[in-house]
C-alpha cells in the first residue's frame, strides 16, 4: 500500500514519523512523506533518499484576534489546495498524521476522498491541532495512556512513541566515550534541550558548573545553535571535561554512554530515554502549550523514573545538589533506569504499522 505520513515541522513530529516510515517500508509498503518547509525537515530527509516527499506550507496557530490569524487562514488554504493536488497525483490508501497544524490538511483531504486516516499523539496532553483534527481520523494512536480521555468520540490505541531505528540497540559505552574524547572512568552527564536546544537549561548549567567541579563528572552538552561556545569555555574554566556541540546527529551515541540526563520533557525525547533506560532530571519547557511538558514529566516522576524541577523555581544550588545526589547513588539510578524502561512500549512503530494495516486493508 502507499501510505502518506504527515510529520513535518519539528523533531518531535519528524523523527517518530521517519521511524514509522522505515517500519512500513520493511513491510513492503510505499511511503510518501508530507513535510514542512523548515530546514530541520530538509536536513533529516537528506539521510533518507529512499522516501518520496512533498512539502506543505508551514503553519502555526496564532490567537484569533492576532493580525497573523488572516495569514494563518491563507496558509491553511494553500496547504489544503496543495494537499489535494498531491493526493490526486500519488493516490495514498491511508494517511498518518504525527501532529501539528501542517498535518491537518492531509486529514481533511483523506476524509474527503474516503481513505482511512490516523493521528499519533505523543504527549500526555494533546496538541490543539490533534484535538481539532480528531473529528476526521479513523483512529487515534497514543504515546501516553493518560491521553485517552481527551478523545472520547474516537477509538484510541496506546502504541507508545516510536524512536529512530538507529536507536534499537545501545552502543559500547567505552568506544563511544573514546569518540567524544572523554574518560570511561568518570560518570557522564548528558544535557540536552531537544532538537531546538533549551536556553533556560543552558543558563542553569552555566551557573551550576562551579558547584560541579568537585564531582568526578564529565558532560556531554547539546546546547542548540547559540550557546555552544560559551558553554565550552565555561566547562574549560571550571576544569570539567566536556563535549559541547549545538546538535549531535547520532543521539544513540550520547544516550549509550550517559549515566544521568538533564532534559526538557518532550515526548520524543522521553521515549528515547525510556528505550535506553536512562534516569533523568526533567526541566519542562515552561511555555509549552497547556503545560504539556510538565504533564509528560509527571508521568515519569510517578513511575519513579525521573526527578522534575520547575525552571522558575530552580537555582544552580538546587540543580547541582540533585545532580550530586543522583550521581553518588548508583542503586537509586539503577532503579530509576528500570522504571524508565517500563514507562513506554518499545515496539511502538510496529504497533502503529499493525493498526494501519488492520484498517487500511
Amino acid at each position: 500500500m502507499r501510505i502518506a505520513i504527515a510529520c513535518g515541522g519539528s523533531g518531535g513530529h519528524l523523527f517518530p514519523g521517519l521511524a514509522v516510515a522505515q517500519a512500513l517500508s520493511e513491510r513492503g509498503h510505499e511511503i510518501l512523506l508530507l513535510v514542512s518547509e523548515k530546514e530541520i525537515d530538509a536536513t533529516a530527509l537528506r539521510a533518507h533518499p529512499e522516501f518520496r516527499s512533498e512539502k506543505l506550507p508551514s503553519i502555526g496557530l496564532p490567537t484569533v484576534l492576532s493580525p497573523a490569524f488572516i495569514r494563518f487562514l491563507q496558509r491553511a488554504w494553500e496547504s489544503f489546495s496543495r494537499c489535494r493536488v498531491i493526493f490526486r497525483r500519488h493516490r495514498p490508501l491511508a494517511v498518518l498524521s504525527m501532529g501539528g497544524f501542517t498535518s491537518t490538511a492531509p486529514l481533511i483531504v483523506a476524509k474527503l476522498v474516503g481513505i482511512p486516516s490516523f493521528i499519533h499523539e505523543s504527549n500526555s496532553i494533546p496538541g490543539r491541532a490533534n484535538r481539532w483534527g480528531a473529528r476526521f481520523a479513523s483512529r487515534i494512536l497514543l504515546g501516553f495512556s493518560e491521553c485517552r480521555s481527551y478523545f472520547p468520540k474516537t477509538e484510541c490505541i496506546v502504541t507508545g512513541t516510536p524512536v529512530r531505528t538507529s536507536m534499537t540497540m545501545p552502543l559500547n559505552r567505552e568506544q563511544v566515550l573514546e569518540t567524544f574524547r572523554l574518560d570511561p572512568s568518570r560518570k557522564t552527564l548528558l544535557v540536552t534541550g531537544g532538537s531546538q536546544g533549551a536556553s533556560g537549561i543552558n543558563q542553569l548549567l552555566f551557573r551550576a558548573a562551579p558547584l560541579l567541579r568537585h564531582l568526578h563528572v564529565q558532560v556531554i552538552h547539546l546546547t542548540g545553535e547559540r550557546d555552544d561556545r560559551l558553554a565550552a569555555a565555561n566547562y574549560l574554566r571550571e576544569n570539567i571535561p566536556a563535549y559541547v556541540v549545538p546538535f549531535h546527529h547520532h543521539m544513540e551515541e550520547a544516550l549509550s554512554c550517559a549515566d544521568l540526563v538533564i532534559s526538557r520533557a518532550g515526548a520524543s525525547s522521553l521515549s528515547e530515554f525510556s528505550h535506553f533506560g536512562l534516569p533523568s532530571i526533567l526541566i519542562p519547557y515552561p511555555f509549552a502549550t497547556d503545560n504539556h511538558q510538565q504533564s509528560n514529566a509527571s508521568v515519569f516522576v510517578r513511575a519513579g523514573a525521573a526527578e522534575m524541577l520547575l525552571e522558575s523555581e530552580t537555582t544552580p544550588e538546587i540543580l547541582s545538589r540533585l545532580i550530586a545526589n543522583l550521581l553518588d547513588d548508583d542503586r537509586r539510578r539503577k532503579n530509576m533506569a528500570i522504571q524508565a524502561k517500563n514507562v513506554f512500549p518499545h515496539d511502538a512503530a510496529q504497533r502503529i504499522v499493525a493498526a494501519i494495516e488492520e484498517i487500511a486493508k
